[in-house]
C-alpha cells in the first residue's frame, strides 16, 4: 500500500498544468502531500486548477503561474519567481505542457512542424536545463525530473509527424539528462501516455478513438490519472533506483 502524504514537504512544478494529464498530476501531488507550483500558458487555466487543489498538509503552499515553456526568457523567470517565493527551487518537476497540430505528412506546413517541437521538446529542454541549474546551484543533493512523452514517439501515427518526432526526442533528451545529470542525485524519466481522455484527444474523431479503444487489451482509453499516478510514484523515494527509464501508460497498447 503505497506511504500516504509520500510528497510532503516537497516543492513540485508542473508544466501544462492547466488541464488535462497536467492538471491530474497537480491534483495528485497535492494529496500526496507536496506544496504545487501550477505552471501555464493560460492564466485562468492555471487558477482554475489552483482552485482544486487540496490542502491536507500544514505547510502546503500552492500557486499558479503563467508560462510559455518554447520561451527561455519565460522559464527563467518561472524559476526566479518561484525561488523568491518559496525561497527554494522545485524539486520536482513534471514538463507537461504539449500541443498538437496535426496533419498528413505532403501537407505538414514547416511551421506547423516548427511549431509543435517549440513546445513540446524545446519546452521539455528548457524546463529540464532550468531547473537542474537551480538545483545544482543550491547545492540539493537530489531532485526529480518527469516528462511527459507519448507512446506516439515510439510507434509514430497517422498525420501526426511533427508530434511523433517532439516525442521521441522528449524520450531521448531525458535519457541524455539522466546519465549527466545522476551525480549531482537529479533523476530524470520519461512517462508514455498512450490515448488518454484528455482535451487533446478530445480532437480526435470519436470513430478513430473507438478504434484504438478496441485495441487496447485493458478495454478502454485511459484517464488523465493513470498518468498522474505514475508521476507520483515517479516523484516520490519509492522509485529512489529508477533514472533514465520510459514507463509506459497505454493500458498494453503496441506492446511489443
Amino acid at each position: 500500500m503505497a506511504a500516504p502524504f509520500k510528497l510532503v514537504s516537497r516543492l513540485a512544478l508542473v508544466t501544462g498544468g492547466g488541464s488535462g494529464i497536467g492538471r491530474a498530476v497537480c491534483q495528485r501531488f497535492a494529496k500526496d502531500g507536496a506544496s504545487v507550483v501550477v505552471a501555464d500558458i493560460s492564466e485562468d487555466s492555471a487558477s482554475e486548477t489552483l482552485r482544486t487543489l487540496s490542502h491536507d498538509q500544514q505547510g502546503q503552499e500552492h500557486a499558479a503561474l503563467c508560462v510559455d515553456v518554447s520561451s527561455r526568457q519565460s522559464v527563467e523567470q518561472l524559476i526566479t519567481l518561484i525561488q523568491r517565493q518559496y525561497f527554494r527551487p522545485p524539486c520536482v518537476c513534471v514538463s507537461s505542457a504539449g500541443i498538437t497540430l496535426d496533419e498528413f505528412l505532403l501537407k505538414l506546413e514547416e511551421e506547423a512542424f516548427d511549431r509543435v517541437l517549440r513546445v513540446n521538446l524545446k519546452g521539455s529542454f528548457l524546463l529540464t536545463q532550468a531547473v537542474s541549474k537551480a538545483l545544482v546551484a543550491s547545492g540539493s543533493s537530489k531532485g526529480v525530473i518527469i516528462n511527459v512523452g507519448s507512446i506516439v514517439g515510439k510507434v509514430g501515427n497517422l498525420g501526426q509527424a511533427n508530434y511523433a518526432a517532439s516525442k521521441a526526442g522528449v524520450e531521448g533528451l531525458t535519457k541524455s539528462a539522466a546519465k549527466e545529470l545522476g551525480r549531482f542525485g537529479i533523476r530524470c524519466n520519461t512517462v508514455l501516455p498512450g490515448f488518454i481522455a484528455t482535451p487533446m484527444t478530445a480532437k480526435v474523431p470519436e470513430k478513430v478513438l473507438d478504434k484504438f479503444e478496441g485495441m487496447v487489451p485493458l478495454g478502454r482509453l485511459g484517464e488523465p490519472a493513470d498518468v498522474a499516478d505514475v508521476c507520483s510514484f515517479l516523484a516520490s523515494d519509492e522509485s529512489r533506483y529508477i533514472t533514465g527509464a520510459s514507463i509506459e501508460v497505454t493500458g498494453g497498447l503496441f506492446m511489443g
